[in-house]
């Protein structure tokens, strides 16, 4: 959604703005600068797209000391920076501002290092989250976290975010699977967290940074973890008559201790949508679907199919179909995967939501979400990670009819209220972002936002990084007793710097 019409800028204005991009071109010479308004169109918005404002500039480096430059000459000048990867982010979260560099990290798209006895790749930040998969199964490893646009989506991007996917119950997020980073600070300098080995001694600072979007450092290198795939994996599709029903499903199959490779659910809105766009085969008197993958040795998943199967009867299940190929256990997984471009086929917008509940809690929050359809006139279409809670729903509208917009806006922050409410948080995987932003204190107190700004001002005193997103009130940091900052070193001696 474009902002209002802004006055046009003042001489000194543009003066600086002309300096600052002819500063840029030395730091990154031939066509890593863009300033055009034309050209930089193509980095207005991201994912969230009913958000759109154009940068200051849009810079594309190639080296990390590039990056450190861009960035010790942004914190001298004090000038903003908004870090982008592929632009994939689902809550404004690379969104740019118009005083501000945009930073984007697309150049940065190699594979660095496979090391199959430690189980890593290192990578840059730009490398698709499926590139990584794509240069190691040739030796029978994959990476486990795949987000539903891990074709297109960057590893830089996952971390920021703390990406999940599909096989994120069994597997755990980008959080689990990150071993180490090289970061820039805002003041240019390098930083290494973690590495190859397991652990690290210290403060969990990687911790601190995986899911941080870009408001504490720019990440120039990824390590993670990669794994041997399983000796076998096959999925099941089961229908049910009603959405509580294989919401109860779900948690009677992880009550018997039972832990998926991925667990996914649909409703019928996104059934129809996703068979009519991939023809995977998907049942369509059903109201909800359940895709439930089991991996591992083949006696183990054997015995785990007839389990599952069972606990599924006892839910009311109408349909259970088995894949007994290779092939047909990922054409169920093509619907899923493809379920947010296949609604956008049924409706001319949509508006992606994402958040977290306990489990248990899920026949309730459905039968919430139905009651806000009805109060806000509007549909929409659910698809969840149903194993660990993480829901998807997607509020259809039409942005060409006055105030449909704003009331699927209102309708999306009713739900994540309601996520709150049963005990679950603002999101799962997508991050806060601007879109969520001014919900962050329906789950955090004063004294809870006021610590986590505290971490921002030890690595960001100054608030360039990212500025306006996650945070609804940013203080100066002497007013909340900040860390003690020396001669501009961050207060971690422990830390290698380069």
């Amino acid at each position: 959604m474009s902002g209002p019409s802004l006055p046009k800028p003042d001489a000194e204005t543009l003066r600086r703005r002309h300096e600052i991009v002819a500063d840029m071109r030395i730091i990154v010479p031939g066509e890593g600068v863009v300033d055009t308004a034309n050209e930089m169109r193509a980095f207005e918005s991201d994912g969230l797209t009913a958000y759109r404002q154009l940068p200051l500039v849009v810079v594309l480096p190639e080296t990390t000391a590039q990056v450190s430059r861009i960035l010790k000459y942004c914190h001298d000048r004090n000038i903003r920076v908004v870090p982008r990867g592929s632009g994939t982010s689902l809550s404004g979260g690379a969104l740019p501002l118009e005083d501000a560099v945009l930073l984007v990290m697309s150049r940065f798209n190699r594979i660095l290092d496979i090391d199959f006895p430690n189980r890593a790749v290192v990578a840059q930040p730009g490398v698709t989250n499926l590139g990584i998969t794509n240069a190691v199964e040739h030796e029978g490893f994959y990476y486990a976290p795949d987000p539903s646009s891990q074709i297109a989506c960057s590893i830089g991007g996952n971390v920021a975010e703390n990406s999940g996917g599909v096989h994120c119950l069994k597997y755990g997020l980008t959080a689990n699977n990150v071993l180490g980073i090289e970061m820039v600070l805002i003041n240019g300098e390098v930083v290494r967290l973690g590495g190859k080995h397991l652990d690290s001694e210290g403060y969990d600072l990687l911790g601190i940074m995986t899911g941080s979007e870009g408001l504490l450092g720019v990440v120039t290198e990824v390590t993670v973890r990669i794994l041997k795939k399983p000796e076998m994996a096959r999925a099941l599709l089961i229908g049910f008559p009603s959405s509580e029903e294989a919401g109860q499903c779900v948690a009677d199959i992880i009550g018997a201790g039972i832990i998926p490779g991925g667990m996914e659910m649909m409703d019928r809105p996104a059934i129809h949508a996703a068979e009519d766009f991939v023809h995977a085969g998907y049942p369509l008197e059903c109201e909800a679907l359940l895709i439930v993958e089991l991996d591992g040795p083949g006696a183990e998943v054997d015995h785990l199919i007839a389990e599952v199967e069972a606990i599924a009867a006892r839910n009311n299940s109408t349909t259970c179909r088995i894949s007994q190929s290779e092939e047909e256990r990922l054409t169920f997984w093509a619907g899923r995967k493809a379920a947010f471009p296949a609604v956008g086929r049924i409706s001319p917008d949509y508006y992606c939501m994402d958040g977290t509940i306990p489990r248990k809690e899920l026949p309730k929050v459905l039968s919430g979400m139905r009651e806000l359809s009805e109060k806000y006139g509007l549909r929409v279409a659910n698809v969840f990670h149903a194993g660990d809670g993480n829901l998807h729903p997607l509020i259809l509208y039409d942005a060409n009819e006055p105030g449909e917009l704003e009331r699927a806006e209102a309708f999306g922050a009713d739900i994540l209220r309601l996520c709150v409410k049963v005990g679950g948080v603002l999101t799962g995987e997508h991050g806060v972002g601007v879109e969520k932003r001014d919900l962050m204190p329906e789950m955090f107190d004063k004294a809870d936002l006021d610590q986590q700004i505290r971490v921002k001002c030890a690595f960001d005193p100054n608030h360039l990084l990212n500025p306006g997103k996650v945070f609804p009130q940013l203080h100066r940091c002497a007013e909340l007793g900040r860390m003690h900052i020396h001669r501009g070193q961050m207060p971690f001696p422990d830390i290698p710097r380069f």
